[in-house]
């Protein structure tokens, strides 16, 4: 028995579809025109680009419902600032700073002369530079504790004491009565027995800003200045410095926004170029060099009225839109492609309104399956977590229907006008009518230059190209043939296989420098920081949620036993840990109190405060109550972004078994890790709306439900194959990637529906046939889109951008395997199926459709 056919939406669109192509066929010129003015109308978006471009790391990076975020607003409201009493570890944001880290160009310890006088000697300068017509120097914008500057400590051991830096202990060193933790401060060091520090490769700086709201643009205009004043001290005689300020990261990403459109443009240039080669034709009537231009510009097109329409409207424009032309190139080409590899199976000698209705009965049904998953799949990701992700998904899915849009009106208005041309047989260049038969009393350089018009006489198509050809006599009827299967299906096992084994290897997480450019001194400072400074990591908060009775010994030590969990990872430094608590119950011994009464513990207070003023940030007490406390622990030897994950799953962990008070930990890191728990599930989710959305458009439009389920199958098998391969490539899979992939897993979906829809129609009766039938169709066109898209976003490979490559990697793959599931994978198990489904079935139940 037949499988049913599920084509009760394909038949009526195809008539409607024809009926289009005649009309346009009919009257070219209003199709022609009109996209091209709503294109030059749309464009005056652009005019509010730099109005509309919003960056903001954390707003557009990390999920808009993240927990760290809800955390950070209790610490904000239980621990607010104290500007008189300055504590970078208290910070619940990174607040306004400037650093540098030096490192001695001719010796491997920065604490010998003559770097560490270069580096005294760079420290003056900063101090005594001055902005906004010297009337601003650091001591009016910095951070202060009693009253004093925050300084470097480093610098004043040594300064105070000479001989000190043959003293100093690491990572804890006595200076006067407090102990001073140096392991931010100096990197690379190497200690003997004793900690005693032998050497140190290099030492970083800090200068902290006041950051309260009236100082903001005070602290701007001295970043600024020292940024300025930084670039000057790059190449000191002693000392290679590299610096960072709380605005790099933010400004960096900000300066490079449009930095993509002229990679965007020679990306066209390149296409343009390919296409028009892989178009040309050595018949001087039925050359294609103007098709294929016109069919880049049409996608050029579609990206210039979707952005300025978006752009109007004020949707806010993110970094990660960038990419969204070169997909669309993609997709535009293959349309192209499509669309004149179908004008070639028509009639010549028929009038241009039939042979357009023929084309787009047949090619925009294949284009229409594929524009239609790829905008719902984007409109549903408009729902994503994550904001930079909502706007690509937003600007991607309008510039899909715009470039569908206009692959139907403006380049079909284009094709019927060079049909008009071939019709009256005139030269591609000239536009000059031409003999279709070479003259013998014309010279042989007019006989190959001004002849053309051949067709196939039998067919009356135009002549199959050589490229065609092949795929039609040699290419398919090989890949037929049953050993060849055979080595298929084992070679897709092994594919398979592999493919699985890398999704197993893939890392999770991203690097912050990596949003910056490669030779940007952000990514200079971060490199050198993960290398010298990586032994001591950030100070991270455990919060107290909630009153607790703090005098009650029992409860207090669960909460003291709780806390001593916090100490048990690999990830911590044990012996560094700041507690309000431990130092005030150490302060009652001192003084002989009973701190299990409540009234002694909170009468006592005051006092200790007093001596201990910081710990005061480290409570909320109001009334006879603390609602809130906070301690503090030291991480170390955390070296890349999955161990960054594996610290916040394991003190989430750690949390979520103490029993004896609600607690949360906090560094303002954790907002941008984040994203590590919605981004793997998210990447799931988008795949399987994919997939599912794939399975329904196709359900409606391909006549064969199996079919159907194949082409759905395929895009999961391209999804595990480029999540393999990612991993195999050293791509991280974070919030970037995963738009990337998300991005390009819906771009398989063209190369599989279009083979298995064109399969489906065939109305040849034996399998291997419809095969052939559908690669000489398609092969050469699904080639040249793959070529040409891989060979115009290539340009990214070379791209500075850590983005920006990774945009082209995963691009790469996912356009190469889909070709290879297209061409080679899909003509094989299609094959497979059919045979196996149509024994026993009567040739008349076979389903008759027309050729593509």
């Amino acid at each position: 028995m037949g499988v049913r056919r599920t084509d009760c939406l394909s038949r009526p669109l195809s008539n409607l579809f024809e009926k289009l192509g005649s009309a346009v066929g009919t009257c070219p010129f209003y199709f022609f025109i009109i996209p091209i003015l709503i294109t030059a109308s749309l464009g005056g978006g652009f005019f509010f680009l730099k109005d509309r471009e919003d960056n903001d790391l954390e707003r557009q990076f990390t999920p808009k419902k993240g927990p760290s975020k809800a955390t950070r607003a209790f610490v904000r409201e239980n621990f607010p600032y104290n500007a008189s009493m300055f504590s970078e570890e208290r910070l619940y944001d990174r607040g306004d700073f400037a650093s540098l880290i030096a490192v001695p160009r001719n010796s491997n310890n920065i604490l010998e002369s003559p770097a560490l006088e270069d580096v005294f000697r760079l420290n003056e300068k900063i101090l005594n530079m001055t902005v906004d017509n010297r009337r601003l120097g650091f001591s009016q914008v910095c951070a202060k504790a009693g009253g004093e500057c925050v300084s470097n400590v480093i610098l004043d051991i040594i300064s105070s004491n000479e001989s000190s830096r043959t003293s100093l202990t690491y990572p804890e060193h006595r200076h006067g009565s407090d102990l001073v933790f140096l392991g931010y401060t100096l990197g690379g060091v190497l200690t003997d027995a004793n900690s005693t520090i032998q050497r140190a490769q290099a030492v970083k700086l800090y200068y902290y800003l006041n950051s309260q709201e009236g100082s903001a643009e005070a602290s701007e205009l001295w970043l600024r200045g020292f940024k300025e004043l930084l670039a000057d001290e790059m190449d000191r005689k002693h000392i290679d410095v590299s610096y960072y300020t709380s605005k790099s990261k933010q400004e960096e990403i900000d300066s490079h926004t449009v930095d993509g459109f002229p990679l965007f443009l020679i990306t066209y240039a390149c296409a343009i170029s390919f296409s028009v080669i892989s178009c040309l034709r050595s018949d001087h009537v039925r050359n294609k060099m103007w098709v294929a231009a016109f069919g880049v510009l049409s996608a050029g097109l579609a990206v210039v009225s979707s952005f300025g329409l978006l752009l109007y409207i004020g949707v806010p424009f993110v970094i990660t839109v960038a990419n969204s032309p070169f997909l669309i190139l993609g997709i535009g080409l293959n349309n192209m492609f499509i669309m004149v590899s179908d004008w070639q199976h028509t009639h010549v000698n028929d009038p241009v309104p039939k042979r357009m209705a023929h084309t787009y009965k047949e090619a925009v049904m294949s284009i229409t399956i594929t524009a239609l998953t790829d905008v719902l799949k984007f409109f549903i990701g408009v729902m994503s977590d994550f904001p930079s992700v909502q706007s690509f998904c937003l600007y991607t899915a309008t510039s899909i229907i715009f470039c569908y849009v206009y692959t139907i009106t403006f380049f079909g208005a284009f094709m019927a006008l060079n049909g008009r041309r071939e019709a009256s047989n005139r030269h591609w260049l000239t536009c000059m009518k031409i003999p279709s038969e070479k003259s013998i009393n014309q010279t042989e350089i007019y006989n190959i230059c001004c002849v053309g018009g051949y067709y196939d006489k039998l067919t009356g198509a135009e002549k199959i190209q050589p490229a065609s050809n092949i795929f039609k006599k040699y290419y398919g009827p090989c890949l037929m043939k049953p050993w060849v299967k055979g080595a298929v299906v084992i070679v897709y096992l092994a594919y398979l296989a592999t493919s699985v084994f890398g999704c197993f290897q893939i890392e999770q997480g991203i690097e912050l420098y990596d949003l910056a450019a490669d030779n940007s001194h952000v990514t200079r400072f971060n490199i050198k920081d993960r290398k010298y400074f990586y032994g001591y990591g950030s100070s991270i908060m455990v919060i107290v949620k909630g009153e607790l009775a703090y005098w009650d010994e029992a409860k207090r030590s669960q909460l003291q036993a709780c806390l001593e969990d916090f100490k048990e990872p690999w990830f911590v430094d044990r012996d560094i840990y700041t507690s309000w608590l431990d130092s005030y119950l150490s302060y009652g011994q001192e003084k002989h109190l009973n701190l299990d009464d409540k009234e002694v513990f909170l009468s006592n207070l005051p006092p200790f405060f007093e001596l201990y003023p910081l710990f005061k940030q480290d409570m909320n007490l109001t009334g006879d109550a603390i609602h809130a406390s906070r301690f503090f622990i030291q991480t170390v030897n955390i070296t890349k972004a999955t161990e960054e994950i594996e610290v916040l799953k394991t003190l989430k962990y750690i949390v979520g078994r103490c029993k004896a008070a609600s607690l949360l930990v906090y560094n303002h890191e954790f907002i941008y890790f984040d994203q590590y728990d919605v981004v793997v599930k998210s990447t799931i989710k988008n795949v399987g709306v994919i997939m599912a959305v794939m399975l329904v458009v196709s359900l409606m439009l391909i006549p064969n439900p199996v079919c159907s389920l194949l082409v759905t199958c395929s895009i999961g098998s391209v999804t595990v194959g480029v999540n393999g391969f990612m991993a195999l490539w050293d791509i991280s899979l974070d919030s970037i990637s995963m738009i990337i992939f998300t991005v390009c897993i819906g771009f398989t979906v063209d190369f599989s529906a279009h083979m298995s829809y064109v399969f489906v129609s065939s109305d040849k009766a034996h399998p291997n046939d419809r095969a052939v039938d559908a690669l000489s169709s398609l092969g050469y066109p699904i080639l040249q889109g793959t070529l040409s898209t891989i060979l115009g976003v290539s340009v990214l490979a070379m791209s500075e951008f850590h983005t920006f490559r990774t945009f082209f990697k995963i691009f790469f793959l996912v356009m190469f395997l889909g070709m290879v599931h297209g061409i080679i994978f899909m003509p094989v198990f299609l094959t497979l199926y059919r045979r196996s489904s149509e024994k026993g079935k009567s040739p008349e139940e076979d389903i008759k459709a027309t050729k593509f």
